[in-house]
């Protein structure tokens, strides 16, 4: 995943004004071929080829059920609580519901931009917090009810004024991730609302993607204890059931205001197990899985399946303790990352499903600078700097280690092949395993699971720009291996503050550079996001993003 953590506290209530607080295809064997009569009898005629990216051309094609398999738990459907990552999101939440802006995930050569949802436009005045938005007209909720500005409100009051009907302590702490900022909130007009951040925030129409509207009358009808058991939004699908921790089904919203999907229906399935992922798209139980395992992606090309992959906003990373020897001299933190096989790793490990990360920016995003490379494969280097910093008979320390987990990879056997090449320059690592939710669980109370030296995670840095400050800031709430670079702050500070996209993208290279330099970090791999579909799934469009437009898809027969 990627780290889904909250903003900052909420502080004072509003008032009746609403104010708030401040690889090539390997030769089948006899066992492959016989997978494949299976794949091909229940999931299609044969489709051959990686996807780069790129969607399929299959115009006209309409209907079928697909079927997901996850690589972790669902979701809870009730709008920002979410707690199963982008994963979760991409997958249900955002297929539920929709905020004022989206992401436009129509291409795949470059970052999603942002663009109209329920807003189609805004502004921002010269004090930089003050925005008005003009709202869509004709959006219906999936109940037939209409989407207008009391909605708008009615959620921001739902998520941020505890004196609600509706206000619940966990919405109010998921809500602060994206929403926390807004101190007040009010409706112009039945087609506009004004919004008002503590702080100048360029990349308020953004966060904005994350703040999500559900329909008023169903929640005045369920109350938020029962909302989840019947979610309401407006978004391309709507809720059909779901059965607890097994699958949630939903189908296509008919009225949805970009047109109707292409599916009949969506359901997703969590196999937070690779190997029973695979085995379930080989037999049909599933049509698509998120994150095959490496291993099995030249059998499964063989047995038919498509791969789907594209680069995307991923950092596959360990946060080193900084604050206590010997991870406190950058030294040694250069020194491990000079002795990482990254390409061997990314090439043979992940069979090409992931790219070798030679800083701290992800090779997809705006903020990555190819002549910022720096992190070669040098254990000669390594040996020297330890030696600089006094530790050249090198040293032991430990890492947790989540063993699945939203866009986790294979963590375990990554740490492994880490593990190995840091005892080639002398850094012993004691190796700690734990469960994805126990990993962030800690990291949210500023502690390490296991109590080890480094943790072992992938995240996200600019899928969502609001997240930044909580990874590399000086004042995170949250376990980041005690990073701290006043200039650093500055940078991130003035990113923040500006409206102005180029301004905003410069200052943010310049903070993820330094970042590099002072290696808080072992930075590993950028996961390329692949996805194993049956030949039968047609339509997709991979775009650079941990989201996904699933109107777009459909299934044959």
């Amino acid at each position: 995943m990627t780290h889904h953590r909250p903003r900052r506290p909420a502080g004072p209530r509003r008032t009746a004004g609403r104010t708030v607080g401040a690889p090539s295809v390997a030769a089948p064997s006899v066992g492959a071929l016989a997978a494949a009569a299976l794949l091909l009898s229940t999931v299609g005629c044969a489709a051959t080829g990686s996807a780069a990216g790129a969607g399929d051309a299959a115009p006209g094609g309409r209907g079928g059920t697909l079927v997901i398999g996850a690589t972790g738990k669902l979701p809870n459907p009730d709008t920002v609580i979410g707690g199963a990552g982008f994963e979760g999101k991409r997958l249900v939440s955002f297929q539920l519901y929709e905020g004022l802006t989206r992401y436009d995930l129509s291409t795949t050569d470059a970052p999603p931009e942002i663009t109209g949802a329920l807003a189609e436009t805004w502004t921002v005045a010269a004090d930089a917090r003050t925005w008005t938005f003009t709202l869509r007209k004709g959006v219906k909720f999936q109940d037939g009810t209409p989407f207008d500005a009391d909605a708008v409100v009615f959620n921001l009051d739902r998520y941020l004024a505890k004196g609600s009907e509706f206000y619940t302590d966990a919405l109010g702490a998921a809500a602060k991730e994206y929403a926390g900022g807004i101190v007040q909130y009010r409706k112009t007009d039945a087609d506009h609302v004004e919004l008002v951040t503590k702080d100048p925030n360029g990349h308020f129409p953004e966060d904005l993607a994350h703040v999500l509207i559900a329909s008023p009358t169903a929640v005045r009808r369920t109350g938020s204890a029962g909302f989840a058991q019947h979610p309401v939004g407006t978004g391309p699908f709507a809720f059909g059931s779901q059965t607890e921790g097994q699958q949630i089904e939903l189908v296509a919203n008919k009225d949805y205001w970009r047109g109707a999907p292409k599916l009949d229906k969506l359901v997703i399935k969590p196999l937070p197990d690779v190997a029973a992922r695979t085995a379930a798209l080989r037999s049909g139980g599933v049509n698509w899985i998120e994150y095959p395992n490496p291993d099995d992606i030249d059998s499964l090309k063989a047995e038919g399946a498509r791969i789907a992959t594209n680069s995307y906003d991923h950092l596959w990373y360990w946060i080193l303790d900084g604050s206590k020897a010997p991870w406190n001299d950058p030294r040694v933190r250069q020194a491990a990352n000079y002795a990482i096989d990254r390409k061997a790793i990314a090439e043979k490990l992940l069979h090409g499903t992931a790219d070798p990360a030679y800083q701290a920016a992800p090779r997809a995003t705006f903020a990555y600078d190819p002549a910022g490379d720096v992190y070669s494969y040098d254990p000669a280097k390594a040996k020297q700097l330890l030696a600089e910093a006094g530790r050249a008979d090198g040293f032991t320390t430990s890492v947790t280690v989540p063993t699945a987990g939203s866009g986790n990879l294979l963590p375990v056997p990554i740490t492994e092949a880490i593990q190995r090449d840091l005892a080639a320059v002398g850094i012993k690592v004691e190796i700690r395993t734990t469960d994805w939710s126990t990993l962030i669980g800690a990291e949210a109370k500023g502690e390490v699971a296991l109590g080890s030296d480094a943790v072992a995670q992938s995240t996200t840095l600019f899928q969502s720009e609001a997240l930044l400050p909580l990874f590399i800031g000086s004042r995170s709430p949250f376990w980041t291996g005690h990073y701290s670079n006043p200039k650093v702050d500055q940078l991130l500070g003035s990113a923040a503050a500006s409206p102005d996209r180029t301004a905003r993208r410069a200052d943010y290279r310049s903070a993820l550079a330094q970042v590099t330099q002072d290696a808080p970090w072992l930075f590993v791999v950028n996961d390329r996001n692949p996805r194993a579909l049956s030949p039968k799934v047609q339509g997709l469009v991979q775009p650079q993003s941990w989201f996904l437009d699933l109107t777009t898809v459909w299934v044959g027969q």
